[in-house]
């Protein structure tokens, strides 16, 4: 692997900026190729097999560009893909969102009572309770399906009444005793200010987004992989509607990348040729 290589960030479409966003601010020396897959998304309603699929034809795309390491910043594919892209691709070294949350949230928790707030499609994949039951076994876990936050997210409605109002709500599902609580969706961070107005005070807050971002660093640095000098340059593609990326992204970042992306045709082409499917990205 070359130090100076670039990390590649995938995720079905904007929500794993917050992961992009987390990797930056620990990795400023560093070279990030993002690839949200906005022709396909949700993958929450796909099939395992597609989700597998859609991962690995990204992967090779991302592999084709020479990236040391890939974060899967995608809660669905985190849950349904990683053990393909491990059979397919040992060469390339990877990690998913959900390991590090539930590490980080048994790391967290005092008393084993865990909640995990996530979309419906996390939820029904079981794979956050299954990630924290293999650390601690006797842990209570309790899952909070919530899909409006990513809504809020989209919109920009971070804050205010309407932000109140919803995420009060689901939080109300909560029952008194959990002293934990992970954000299993990459778009929740956005709103992590009214998510600690609302929490009672003794309740920790797990951010995946930037739980991953350490657990990349740790072992970029462990595996002498970390760029110590560079420009830190971010290229971003997506598969479908550059100019709604454009907008969110500017939400999701707080700042412009209108110009800034460009589009990756992985769709229709059979998995051994997706390295060579960038469109107008040089």
């Amino acid at each position: 692997m070359i130090v100076n290589a670039p990390i590649g960030v995938f995720d079905s479409g904007v929500g794993g900026l917050t992961v992009y966003r987390a990797l930056r601010g620990l990795l400023p020396n560093e070279d990030f190729v993002y690839l949200g897959d906005t022709a396909r998304l949700p993958y929450g309603t796909k099939s395992k097999q597609a989700v597998e699929h859609y991962t690995l034809a990204a992967a090779r795309l991302l592999r084709g560009q020479g990236v040391k390491y890939m974060v899967v910043a995608c809660n669905t594919a985190s849950a349904q893909a990683l053990g393909a892209l491990d059979a397919a691709m040992p060469d390339l070294p990877h990690c998913g969102v959900i390991a590090a949350g539930a590490e980080a949230a048994v790391r967290a928790t005092r008393n084993g009572r865990i909640a995990v707030l996530a979309t419906e499609g996390t939820v029904r994949s079981g794979a956050y309770e299954a990630a924290i039951l293999a650390l601690r076994p006797d842990a209570d876990v309790r899952m909070l399906p919530a899909n409006l936050l990513v809504a809020l997210a989209e919109e920009g409605w971070c804050d205010g009444a309407e932000a109140t109002a919803i995420v009060g709500r689901y939080l109300a599902m909560l029952v008194p005793g959990y002293d934990t609580l992970v954000l299993g969706c990459t778009h929740f961070p956005l709103l992590l200010p009214v998510l600690r107005d609302l929490c009672p005070p003794d309740i920790h807050i797990v951010d995946s987004a930037t739980v991953t971002a350490r657990v990349v660093a740790d072992t970029l640095k462990a595996r002498g992989l970390m760029a110590s000098s560079g420009a830190g340059r971010d290229t971003f593609w997506v598969t479908d509607s550059p100019e709604r990326f454009e907008r969110l992204g500017a939400r999701f970042l707080g700042r412009d990348i209108r110009g800034r992306v460009a589009v990756a045709d992985i769709s229709l082409l059979p998995l051994e040729n997706a390295g060579d499917a960038v469109n107008s990205a040089a």
